[in-house]
C-alpha cells in the first residue's frame, strides 16, 4: 500500500512524529533542520502501524455515519433539527434547532465550544476542591493531538469534542489534568495519585483511545 503523506516542519520538534488525523490523513512532523528523507524512511518504518491507523480511522467514520441525525453530548443523543434561516445551534429538550446547509457545522462547533465551558468548569472547580488544589486559568480549544493540558502556572486547557464523550470519560480527563497540578510528569507517583482519586481510569483511558477517532461531529 503506497501511503500518501504532508510534511510539517515544527520549531519545537525535537524527533520525526508521525500522525494520523480523523480524515485519515498522514502526517510527518519534522524538526526544522531534519532532511525531507527523514520523512519518507518514518513512513516506510511505520507502515503496519500507519494502516491500522486508517483503518480505525475509517472504522470512526462508519460510527458516525450511523448516528443519523443525532449527536452525542455527555452520554445523551441529542436530536438535530434544522430550522431554514436560522444562524445559531439552540437546545431545546434532546434536540438541537441547527441551520440547514452549509452554516450547520461550524454552527454546531460552536455551540459545543461554549458548551464545553459549561460542564467542564464546574466539574474542575469540584475536582479542584476535593484535591485542595486550584487552578489559573481555563481555556476552551480543539486541540489536534492532546484532550487536555496543565501548564507549570495551573493554566488549564480542555478539548470541546470531550462533550462527545460519555461522562465517566470526562471526568477522568478532568481528575488527570487535576492531578497534574501536583505531579506535572507522569512519573509512578502521579499514576498513583490518579488512581486514587480516580480508581478506574484504566478502563476511562482505554475508552478514550480505542473510540477517540469517533469524538467528531
Amino acid at each position: 500500500m503506497e501511503i500518501s503523506y504532508r510534511i510539517r516542519r515544527s520549531q519545537r520538534a525535537r524527533r520525526v512524529r508521525v500522525m494520523v488525523d480523523s480524515a485519515g490523513e498522514v502526517e510527518v512532523v519534522l524538526p526544522r533542520r531534519a532532511a525531507e528523507r527523514e520523512a519518507a524512511a518514518a513512513i516506510r518504518e511505520l507502515g503496519p502501524w500507519i494502516e491500522r491507523r486508517m483503518e480505525e480511522v475509517a472504522r470512526a467514520r462508519d460510527a458516525v455515519a450511523a448516528r443519523g441525525d443525532f449527536v452525542p453530548y455527555v452520554g445523551q443523543l441529542l436530536r438535530l433539527v434544522g430550522e431554514p434561516g436560522r444562524t445559531r445551534v439552540h437546545r431545546r429538550g434532546s434536540e438541537l434547532l441547527v441551520p440547514i446547509g452549509e452554516q450547520r457545522a461550524p454552527a454546531l462547533e460552536r455551540w459545543y465550544r461554549r458548551a464545553a465551558r459549561a460542564e467542564i468548569e464546574p466539574r474542575l472547580d469540584r475536582a479542584c476542591a476535593l484535591a485542595g488544589s486550584s487552578y489559573s486559568a481555563l481555556t476552551i480549544r480543539g486541540q489536534r493531538t492532546r484532550w487536555a493540558s496543565c501548564s507549570p502556572t495551573g493554566a488549564m486547557s480542555f478539548n470541546w469534542r470531550l462533550l462527545l464523550a460519555p461522562e465517566p470519560v470526562l471526568e477522568y480527563v478532568v481528575w488527570h489534568e487535576v492531578c497534574h497540578l501536583e505531579v506535572m510528569d507522569h512519573s509512578p507517583r502521579f499514576w498513583e495519585l490518579l488512581s486514587k482519586r480516580c480508581p478506574d481510569y484504566r478502563d476511562r483511558s482505554r475508552w478514550l483511545r480505542r473510540h477517540g477517532q469517533t469524538l467528531v461531529l
